[in-house]
């Protein structure tokens, strides 16, 4: 039994209910006054000689028999009143029950038609605001959440696909690399120099294949999120990095300026520290010869923000995105092989850890703008979303 039908027969038979309750007040009613009206004398009232002797037996017959004519009428006439009303009952708690049902096959309707392939149907809502109403606007959000929480899952499963493809193959290098240094050395008699070549070569490829392990360790720590929070200034990590960068800065004749001021924010020291290292040998790598690399701390608003800029070949705006994938380069390919291609990824992590945002923008004369904004307090959430974008760097307290 349907719904439609259930509440058509809940309407149906309240409506029987009270017409047959009525048509029994009526009855006892009618037949207590058709008694009362026998017992009066003629002006209306009750007599002294009706009420101490009963009326002859041809009166009292008739009577009977007027009692009994008016309560077989009245009998009658409810059945058949009853039995109209409750027709008319049955077909306007039809109706009716549709009207009220009618939301509900819509959001049945659009439930059936949605799958995996097509989550962009909606309820429509109806105007008053009432309970169904309020039902459709509660599927509707729910529907919201689902679609973008499958629109998340398939970019984080793309992700996975790409990122753990890439991985494989920047582990297989170094291997076959290794490989075939050792197989072409054996093949034959080699000699003492010959083994220490094929020594370095192995030697080189372990050693690329630790890096690569490291970074995807620290890749890792940083998507985990944060095991404990100290209060770190980023204007002091970001002196010690390009501390410890201005030997490589030089050999690679880039000039480095900054303009450091304090920009406290709760976080953890390692990951912050590894992140700033990262940036900074990214920004010093990605250069050219004459080339300059621009660090600026500061804080507005509540927040501590980082900005780092270099020169650096031109990079196509629509491609700035693709530098915080695991494993690309600047043109949107695969790294070269004296490159892990995490730098960026593992600055996007600690960034997201640390509920921060960061804005990679491609610079109009070459290289790259960075822009990491870092809420002060623990649990802030970030003021907009974490991109990248080829759109002009917001303005910075620090530059």
């Amino acid at each position: 039994m349907t719904a439609r039908v259930r509440l058509t027969v809940l309407l149906t038979g309240l409506v029987v209910a009270a017409g047959t309750a009525l048509a029994g007040l009526t009855y006892v009613l009618v037949r207590r006054r058709t008694i009362i009206a026998v017992g009066m004398g003629p002006s209306g009232t009750a007599s002294a000689d009706t009420v101490r002797s009963p009326p002859p037996d041809a009166v009292r017959d008739l009577t009977h028999q007027v009692q009994t004519d008016i309560l077989s009428t009245l009998l009658r006439q409810a059945a058949v009143a009853l039995m109209l009303v409750t027709a008319l009952a049955a077909v306007l708690g039809w109706l009716v029950a549709g009207k009220i049902l009618r939301p509900i096959r819509s959001i049945s309707a659009a439930a059936a038609r949605l799958s995996l392939e097509n989550l962009s149907e909606r309820v429509p809502v109806t105007a008053p605001a009432d309970e169904l109403s309020a039902l459709a606007e509660t599927v509707n959000g729910m529907l919201d959440r689902v679609e973008r929480g499958v629109a998340e899952r398939d970019r984080i499963l793309d992700s996975q696909r790409l990122f753990t493809a890439n991985a494989a193959h920047e582990l297989r290098t170094p291997l076959t690399t290794a490989r075939t240094a050792i197989d072409v050395t054996l093949d034959g008699s080699p000699t003492r120099a010959e083994l220490l070549v094929m020594a370095e070569d192995v030697r080189g490829a372990v050693e690329h294949t630790q890096r690569v392990l490291d970074g995807l360790l620290l890749l890792a720590r940083s998507q985990a999120g944060l095991v404990r929070r100290e209060t770190v200034d980023l204007a002091a990590l970001a002196a010690g990095a390009l501390d410890a960068a201005a030997g490589p800065a030089a050999a690679a004749d880039v000039a480095v300026r900054s303009e450091l001021r304090p920009a406290p924010v709760s976080g953890e020291p390692v990951l912050l520290e590894r992140m700033l290292e990262n940036l900074v040998d990214n920004a010093i790598r990605h250069n050219r010869p004459s080339g300059h690399l621009t660090v600026g701390t500061g804080s507005a608003d509540g927040h501590a923000v980082l900005r780092i800029s270099n020169t650096g070949r031109q990079i196509p705006p629509e491609q700035a995105p693709a530098l915080l994938e695991p494993f690309v380069r600047g043109d949107g390919t695969r790294v070269r092989s004296n490159s892990l291609g995490l730098g960026l990824s593992i600055v996007r992590a600690v960034t997201l850890a640390h509920n921060g945002q960061i804005t990679v923008t491609a610079q109009p004369g070459g290289g790259l703008g960075i822009t990491i904004d870092l809420p002060q307090e623990t649990g802030e959430k970030p003021r907009t979303a974490p991109h990248a974008s080829g759109a002009p760097n917001p303005p910075s307290p620090a530059l």
